[in-house]
């Protein structure tokens, strides 16, 4: 059988650091099963779902490179929903609730104050057709619930959390209409994976207990209900959950310079066994992608951490990789000399500036005359092979200086700066014109 992943954001904001993992890892195992990595769109709620956040997650998924294979709607998708719902309704799986929500939450406070769980007490299964119809009367329209079989033990293995047993009398029956008539996430949900063909379910260990409900309504659906793997939450560096998780998405880290493979090699390995490694593409982290490889312990997300990463990775990256983001004119031998030195791709254009010029710096007085003869030496010296070692080679021969004293006036009246790549690669783009007009005394 061939694996079907999916992720199904709601399109009602952008995509976070949490939202980015759950795709990552979900088409990290399509790719790795030779599966399928479907894209659904859960825009049920049409008061706060809107086509610019759609747009924005595609967008966000492009940039990463997570390509689904396909997308549906869950909006184009009602007329499923309503034949499905129906079939329900007359098997006895849903029923219909008129509790209001102060009524509910009364309740629920009732239930806590006496030590109980606040498990929904199924007071409208009670309800005569009498009794339903003096309340439509009222003006009240029902709720819809899915009725838990107290009887069916709920259990499955999971990828990640192994062996999970639920007692379905623990558990509330879940609302998956509400009374205009909209879907919440349950049943929708269910009805898509099994429509979808979904074979393995990977999401945030917050959906355990929905789980546990939704393996009883593939039952009343008449499917099997596909893998289920559960993964630990992130957390941040301060070791608790954060906020500011939930406000890291792609366009903090575009802006960052981070590159979209250094997100996907941290987030693919946090939670797991495996070390954080600067790889410069997926294959990777396809090839090494294990579930029982995931912990149960919260996964710790450090911004910090990422940024090291994406350095690590930039210097490993090949000038293929990056010409459409570099300087006009910047070749790939210079990429290679400054590559080193970079903590993004675009500070390239930083040293690209100090390659093609101008550099305005006023040397130390007693530089001057020191300058001066590497002036005259520049124009003197072979610029075929190894021009800085020539250069400092002669230097060295006939003024005696030699480490820091040596190189540091060189380096500074060359390049403006103290510090940065290797002299030796950077002289020769520099070119013997302008180290020249650098060394001007």
């Amino acid at each position: 059988m061939t694996s079907v992943t999916r992720f199904a954001p709601s399109p009602t904001g952008a995509l976070h650091i949490g939202n980015i993992r759950t795709a990552l890892i979900n088409w990290l195992w399509a790719r790795k099963s030779g599966g399928r990595f479907l894209l659904r769109m859960d825009d049920t709620d049409s008061a706060r779902s809107t086509e610019d956040f759609a747009q924005g997650i595609r967008g966000d998924l492009a940039w990463l490179g997570l390509i689904p294979d396909s997308e549906v709607r869950q909006s184009d998708r009602f007329d499923l929903y309503e034949g499905r719902f129906a079939a329900l309704r007359d098997a006895g799986h849903v029923y219909p609730c008129y509790e209001t929500p102060e009524e509910l939450d009364l309740r629920r406070k009732i239930l806590l104050g006496r030590g109980l769980p606040p498990v929904y007490e199924r007071t409208a299964l009670k309800l005569s057709d009498a009794d339903r119809a003096t309340l439509e009367a009222e003006g009240r329209r029902p709720h819809w619930r899915f009725r838990l079989d107290h009887d069916q033990p709920i259990a499955w293995d999971d990828l990640i959390r192994g062996a999970q047993h639920f007692d379905a009398h623990a558990l509330s029956d879940p609302v998956i209409r509400r009374a205009d008539g909209s879907w919440l996430y349950m049943l929708p949900s269910a009805i898509d994976d099994v429509e979808m063909g979904v074979t393995h379910v990977v999401r945030g260990e917050d959906h355990v207990s929905n789980t546990a409900a939704q393996v009883q309504m593939f039952a009343a659906l008449g499917a099997s209900p596909p893998a289920f793997a559960h993964a630990a939450l992130l957390t941040g560096a301060e070791g608790k959950l954060s906020k500011r998780l939930g406000s890291l998405g792609v366009d903090h880290f575009r802006e960052a310079g981070i590159e979209p493979i250094a997100v996907k090699a941290l987030l693919a390995r946090l939670g797991t066994s495996d070390p954080v490694e600067p790889v410069v593409d997926t294959a990777p982290l396809v090839a090494t992608f294990d579930f029982s490889r995931f912990g149960r312990a919260p996964a710790r997300f450090d911004e910090s951490e990422l940024a090291q990463l994406n350095t690590r990775i930039v210097h490993q990256l090949p000038f293929g990789a990056v010409a459409d983001r570099l300087p006009q004119g910047m070749d790939a031998e210079a990429w290679d000399a400054v590559r080193p030195n970079l903590i993004t791709v675009a500070d390239a254009a930083v040293w690209w500036r100090v390659v093609e010029g101008p550099v305005a710096v006023t040397p130390d007085p007693g530089d001057r005359d020191y300058l001066a003869l590497a002036h005259r030496l520049v124009g003197e010296i072979d610029w075929s092979a190894d021009p800085w070692h020539a250069l400092t080679g002669a230097l060295k021969i006939a003024t005696g200086r030699k480490g820091k004293s040596l190189f540091l006036p060189l380096r500074r009246a060359l390049t403006g700066m103290d510090h940065g790549p290797d002299m030796a690669a950077l002289l020769p783009l520099i070119g013997r014109e302008r180290a020249l007009e650098r060394l001007l005394p």
